[in-house]
């Protein structure tokens, strides 16, 4: 029902003039996590000069190993990719004779800059090490197959003009590089940090003030990135926790699971898949992890870690770190290992002015194809048949190849999808089709499911009547409705509300209204693929023969929660209700902010905002009070003041749809309150837990006066 109601809210919204994608930058100084609500995985960071790059995993799909450059670390365009294809002729690299590479290709990128050029070294499955070089970040690049079992790995360059990859899980490994690319230096491999201390894999080397430091990312039992550091490269090393727990409220999404003795792991129609139990309140490994750190041009330090978001995958944070005792923590003073999710860009001071910035996101999703070029957005499932596809009076073709279902057809063209919730819609044109044939519009994922048109065999004419099929693989079932298309031409939809792991399809014969068709699909994030949703133009046949061509125009992606200017009730009298027990909070007579019966609408409840420009603002009580924090934040801490000068300053955090948490600029902890003890409301909460319950969490509602 809720799905229901937010779908009829989102397509009412699209009527209202807006081509908003999210972006990160708030335009007042502040920016809010993530900082791009789609996938990137993997992340690794390097500054030169006064620019900022970014490098990202792409596994199967190409082009490959994305790279994203920032003059601010909050506003990102795509620039590069180090390759076009797979330049490997194996089948299995191109989708052919059910050969695959799904959840395998190319991963864990390490960007670097020395010599005058730049590095990004990866791994590809089978093949070993990878390295591409290039003078200008735009390309062209030139690939090295260094081969060698490393992979995961970080990469130092160092004074002395050695280079030295770190790579291993548990036991972590040195090994030097040879300077012309051409492999590793047979003979140097060397454990520097040995099995028994809590290290993890996903490295990232670096030399600073002289000593080396590696960020490391364990798994077991749950997620957690260190730090390790040393006066040589060889060690030895010492360790310490640098994060930990940080999710931002988001708990683990369902897994897929593959029935046993399935041939692929990809499965084949007839499938039946499953998905095991969310861990609402565990942490697990989907907290934030695994990435580089960087110092931004006012001298900060910074960390790029990425986290899952749902079926979204995995995708970008931006932490501020603190130095203490010689460690780089994420956090700040009073709060080491946790982040807020809004905080100041870098260069940008709480005490400064608010400002209005311009800012964009990395990537433009609409696409018309009246271009010689597929927009940068754009990656292929596997190598493409460059003779099967084309851009053709302004729209894109793709020949129907043989395939037995969608995660097997060749030229299938995809992008990410985009949370927290997004509507895809494309036009497609089928009267290039033959007997078999089937296209339209998919989720590319595991298990996958898709909408579209098939023109099933009818041996008179060669072929049957339209068919508007929806597929959904998780249950093997299929919904077919028989339309009339005179004109050739259906319309195709997929709203998706991608934090709350559910999907539908719809379809329209005159562009104007939708039909909803099959059920609302539950969506996981899954490592088989190793990749989260993504949306999927697709033509195959399924007779096994060659048949003919579908056609796509207008690609368009609407973003119904992309303009946060709302979020904050600025103007507003509101109730905060506390989202762990239901309960609004009270300012007591006594003095402290407590908790009161959910029916209870008194003045007492009622709040408004103070705002102190940036995203900072003061709570102000109805009666005219104001909270104060006084001593270390402890229950009893939270009180009252009638001078507004006294009041305690909170930088919002929007945690979107009306959930919200209050971070103290004094010391950096939030405002909260126990669901069990009892007690009054505090300011000593680190942070929110996965499930937003331990009372860190609050929704304001508006009260109507």
């Amino acid at each position: 029902m809720r799905f229901l109601f937010s779908l009829l809210a989102a397509l009412l919204y699209m009527g209202a003039a807006q081509a908003q994608s999210w972006t990160a930058d708030n335009g007042n100084g502040t920016f809010t996590n993530p900082l791009f609500y789609d996938e990137f995985s993997d992340p690794d960071v390097i500054r030169v000069g006064d620019d900022y790059y970014l490098a990202g995993t792409t596994m199967h799909t190409v082009p490959g190993l994305v790279i994203l450059h920032s003059k601010d670390l909050v506003n990102w365009e795509n620039v590069s990719y180090c390759f076009d294809r797979f330049d490997f002729e194996e089948d299995r690299f191109a989708l052919k004779n059910h050969q695959e590479i799904y959840g395998q290709g190319i991963w864990a990128p390490c960007i670097r800059y020395a010599n005058g050029q730049f590095y990004v070294f990866s791994n590809i499955n089978g093949k070993g090490l990878q390295c591409y070089t290039s003078k200008d970040i735009r390309g062209p690049w030139t690939h090295h197959n260094m081969q060698g079992n490393i992979y995961d790995l970080g990469v130092l360059f160092d004074d002395d003009g050695k280079i030295y990859a770190i790579h291993g899980y548990g036991t972590v490994k040195c090994t030097e590089l040879k300077p012309d690319m051409s492999g590793p230096v047979e003979g140097t491999e060397r454990v520097i940090i040995p099995e028994g201390n809590g290290v993890g894999e996903g490295h990232h080397m670096y030399k600073i003030d002289g000593k080396y430091y590696l960020i490391s990312t364990d798994y077991m039992p749950n997620g957690r990135t260190l730090c390790s550091r040393a006066d040589h490269i060889y060690g030895p090393y010492e360790t310490r926790v640098i994060t930990a727990d940080e999710t931002y409220g988001y708990h683990g999404v369902g897994r897929t699971t593959v029935p046993r003795g399935e041939k692929h792991r990809i499965g084949s129609d007839g499938t039946r898949f499953g998905v095991s139990p969310a861990g609402e309140d565990a942490t697990g490994c989907d907290n934030a992890h695994q990435g580089g750190i960087v110092q931004a041009t006012d001298g900060t330090w910074w960390a790029l870690f990425m986290q899952d978001f749902h079926s979204i995958g995995r995708t970008v944070c931006l932490m501020p770190m603190t130095w203490e005792d010689g460690w780089p923590m994420v956090g700040l003073p009073g709060n080491l290992g946790r982040a807020p999710r809004t905080w100041f860009k870098p260069g940008t001071h709480p005490q400064t002015p608010p400002v209005r910035e311009g800012s964009f996101a990395p990537y433009n999703r609409n696409e018309n194809f009246d271009g010689k070029q597929l927009g940068r957005i754009w990656q292929w499932n596997h190598n493409p048949d460059d003779k099967q596809w084309s851009l053709k009076g302004g729209r894109l073709r793709l020949q129907a190849q043989p395939a037995e279902q969608l995660m097997w057809a060749r030229n299938t063209l995809t992008q990410r999808v985009i949370g927290p919730k997004s509507i895809a819609t494309v036009e497609l044109y089928v009267k290039g089709l033959k007997a078999g044939d089937v296209c339209g519009l998919g989720n590319i994922n595991v298990p996958c499911s898709w909408i579209g048109i098939s023109l099933p065999p009818a041996p008179s004419q060669g072929g049957g009547a339209y068919l508007l099929r929806c597929f959904e693989q998780m249950t093997n079932d299929t919904v077919n409705v028989p339309v009339s298309l005179p004109q050739g031409k259906i319309w195709l939809r997929c709203i998706g509300e991608y934090d709350d792991n559910q999907m539908q399809y719809a379809y329209s014969t005159d562009g104007v209204t939708f039909h909803t068709v099959g059920r609302v699909m539950p969506l996981t994030y899954q490592l088989i693929s190793f990749q989260g949703s993504r949306h999927a133009l697709f033509a195959f046949n399924a007779g096994g023969r060659q048949g003919g061509y579908a056609e796509f125009d207008n690609f368009t992606v609407e973003e119904p929660m992309a303009d946060r200017s709302q979020n904050i009730p600025y103007g507003k009298t509101f109730r905060i209700i506390n989202k762990a027990t239901g309960r609004p909070a009270v300012a007591l007579n006594h003095g402290l902010l407590h908790d009161t019966h959910p029916g209870d609408k008194s003045q007492l409840t009622q709040f408004r905002i103070v705002d102190r420009g940036q995203g900072k603002v003061a709570l102000q009580c109805a009666d005219g009070r104001y909270v104060k924090v006084y001593g270390d934040g402890l229950p009893g801490d939270v009180r009252f003041t009638k001078d507004e000068n006294e009041a305690e300053v909170f930088l919002w955090q929007d945690y979107l749809d009306h959930d919200f948490m209050l971070f103290s600029l004094k010391n950096h902890c939030y405002i909260g309150k126990s669901p069990t003890t009892g007690s009054s409301y505090s300011m000593d909460f680190k942070g929110a837990d996965p499930a937003r319950r331990n009372g860190a969490v609050l929704v304001w509602e508006v009260v109507e006066l």
